[in-house]
């Protein structure tokens, strides 16, 4: 907090001294400051009317989200023995001073958020149990013959040991008999260490009914997870993780001016996450019975995630649907970054379920937010999530097809007024507009078919080039405040960020911009919208905020469990390529505990990876255990040195160790979003 103190001081300083330009003249002229503002009258009537557009009386969602609680504290904030707050419910305390929505506030998001409040202990039927608002994910407990089967053990170590306990406290503590990961995600495995150890892992050389029968817990996971768990945050993982920033509010302080909940729970965690490698993945649609509980796995790669599965247990009439439904529109591309996922097979898989499961289930719950109860609710609920991605994949299909471009797709497409209205499709998480801007980057790429967007100028280039087009910047920000003051705030903002980029000394340019992304975030339904409007408004007015994130203690297990070839196609990614202009080299690898071999073959740069190949003209030969690559990307080049056996030319290997410097991993990632 003082740090933040700080930075605002500085802040305002820093605008008080700037005099270049008349920049000062400016700021005092159109009455700008650093202040986070109420909503605007144009902000006020846009949020208004969503009480007329939705069914505010229909407290359906509501009514899901505090069905069966058992227990819950009075207050509900997880700290560290340092002192890190690593979970807090108390933070969105202001919720109940509100009986509607503040003019600050989208009304449909308030009530998400007021949903996403709801945290304990529940009961979802007979023998199933969530521990939900503990975390971004919820706990599920599964009770067999004589333990816990656990679904998804949440994203912080802090918040599944006060899940756990609460579980223990209510229902009794029994042994956890297995653990099941629906998919490849850090929110749904990081606190597993919460609850098992290294040592209490099943062997994964045996046979998944030798490891249940064992007395060790099987950690059970579909096809492909390791990898996805660990390349797809690795190889653009500093950049996905300072994106997230922005994503997920991480700098942003909780309030009607702040964060609120972003669809599909209230924050991330910021505790400490974690990673057991998995004993046994679920390879085919495949039936367990683990401690007397029958389980149906369906895999569902390339929807959510690409490594994902549901589950049905026929005994409890019950169908887990892991992240495929999350009573909200979810992401066919998340503003974090990461891989596009498949509308339409997002789709068929959902449809896949009810053709199996639907006509018996009474009951079906997730991984994120509350479960729905009745077979007709359920159906219901499965066929409209599923439209909704159908809808969004084959109407930009269509646009596409009459040779529209992504933006234009983005603001001409909108739901059928029936599933627009519907609470658990709104758009709290994704949103209609940036997911079928996903579909089209899907089927055509990046490019819009116009030769001058083929190789545009640098963002900053392009900017100054209008600066001096546009001649008096003065001129140009009074006609903005102008155009803010009439309410046309997305291009206020587009034309104060050009100025931005111009210069970024502009302090009234950083100003105006600020002000509009603020209005932008109050009058957004979804929360990660809102979240990304409102840091950017911030680091305008305050700088770079990067510092200030509340994010998650990565432990470094998963660190030793990325594959050997993962390991050397990320220290190809490092490897500065530019000072290895000339160099032409081979490298032999020979991984001594995984018996793996690879040839690397270095050329001006350039890393190619050869696996199972050994090069008979190779220049040097390093043989080490696995565990010793990833000191190489990590900068550890005596430990690698003392731990790896080197044979012919030393000096070679040497260029790849002392060149892995194109990025930084252990710094902090504070690079400019908003600003140049």
């Amino acid at each position: 907090m003082l740090k933040r103190i700080l930075s605002i001081v500085l802040s305002a300083l820093m605008i008080l001294s700037v005099t270049a330009c008349g920049n000062t003249d400016m700021v005092n002229e159109l009455g700008l400051n650093t202040e986070s503002k109420d909503a605007t009258d144009t902000t006020v009537k846009i949020n208004s009317a969503v009480y007329s557009m939705l069914d505010f009386s229909d407290t359906s969602e509501w009514e899901n989200a505090t069905k069966g609680l058992l227990d819950a504290p009075d207050s509900l904030e997880i700290v560290r023995e340092d002192g890190r707050v690593v979970w807090s419910q108390d933070a969105y305390s202001f919720l109940e001073d509100y009986e509607k929505a503040p003019a600050t506030v989208n009304p449909s998001l308030w009530e998400n958020t007021k949903n996403n409040h709801a945290y304990g202990l529940f009961k979802v039927s007979d023998g199933i149990y969530q521990v939900r608002g503990y975390d971004l994910t919820n706990l599920t407990i599964i009770e067999g013959d004589t333990g816990y089967i656990v679904f998804d053990p949440m994203m912080s170590v802090e918040c599944a040991q006060a899940s756990i306990e609460l579980v223990y406290k209510n229902i009794g503590k029994k042994p956890i008999k297995a653990i099941i990961i629906s998919h490849s995600h850090a929110d749904h495995f990081g606190g597993i260490k919460a609850l098992m150890s290294e040592e209490e892992k099943a062997d994964s050389s045996l046979s998944i009914a030798e490891q249940i029968s064992s007395g060790k817990i099987p950690v059970i996971v579909p096809q492909g997870f390791e990898e996805y768990a660990v390349s797809e945050n690795l190889y653009a993982g500093i950049a996905m993780r300072r994106r997230a920033n922005y994503q997920y509010g991480s700098f942003l302080e909780e309030g009607v001016n702040g964060t609120l909940a972003m669809g599909i729970g209230m924050a991330q965690s910021a505790g400490l996450s974690t990673y057991i490698s998995p004993t046994y993945e679920i390879k085919t649609n495949e039936t367990l019975t683990i401690d007397g509980v029958k389980l149906e796995f369906q895999l569902t790669p390339g929807t959510e995630a690409p490594s994902e599965m549901n589950t049905w247990l026929p005994q409890f009439n019950a169908l887990w649907m892991a992240e495929n439904c999350t009573s909200t529109l979810h992401n066919l591309y998340t503003l974090r970054g990461a891989q596009i996922r498949d509308g339409e097979v997002w789709a068929k898989y959902i449809t896949e379920a009810i053709t199996k499961y639907g006509d018996k289930a009474q009951v079906v719950f997730q991984s994120h937010n509350w479960p729905h109860w009745g077979n007709e609710n359920i159906v219901e609920y499965l066929t409209n999530t599923a439209a909704v991605y159908k809808y969004i994949n084959d109407q930009t299909l269509s646009y596409i097809n009459r040779g529209y471009t992504s933006d234009e797709i983005a603001n001409m497409i909108e739901l059928p007024d029936n599933l627009n209205k519907v609470w658990y499709t709104r758009q709290y998480y994704g949103t209609v507009a940036h997911n079928a801007k996903a579909v089209y980057q899907k089927y055509m790429g990046w490019y819009d078919a116009n030769p001058v967007n083929l190789n545009k100028l640098p963002i900053c280039e392009s900017a100054k080039k209008w600066v001096e087009y546009l001649g008096d910047t003065d001129e140009v920000l009074k006609k903005a405040k102008q155009d803010y003051d009439n309410g046309e705030y997305q291009w206020v903002a587009e034309i104060t960020n050009v100025l931005v980029f111009a210069d970024p000394e502009n302090k009234a340019a950083r100003l105006l911009c600020a002000d509009a992304l603020e209005q932008l975030g109050y009058q957004a339904e979804s929360g990660t919208w809102r979240n990304v409007y409102l840091s950017a408004a911030l680091e305008l007015r305050l700088g770079n905020q990067a510092q200030y994130s509340k994010d998650s203690v990565a432990s470094g297990d998963a660190q030793h469990n990325i594959s050997a070839g993962s390991m050397l196609q990320y220290i190809a990614i490092m490897l500065n390529r530019e000072k290895l202009q000339g160099e032409n080299f081979k490298v032999n690898i020979e991984v001594t505990d995984t018996k793996e071999k690879f040839g690397l073959n270095i050329a001006d740069g350039v890393m190619l990876i050869y696996d199972d190949t050994q090069f008979d003209d190779a220049q040097v030969s390093v043989k080490c255990p696995k565990l010793v690559l990833s000191g190489i990307y990590m900068g550890k080049k005596d430990a690698v040195k003392e731990n790896a056996v080197i044979n012919g030319d030393a000096t070679k290997f040497d260029l790849i160790l002392d060149n892995m410097n194109s990025f930084s991993v252990t710094d902090d990632v504070y690079f400019n979003i908003i600003e140049p």
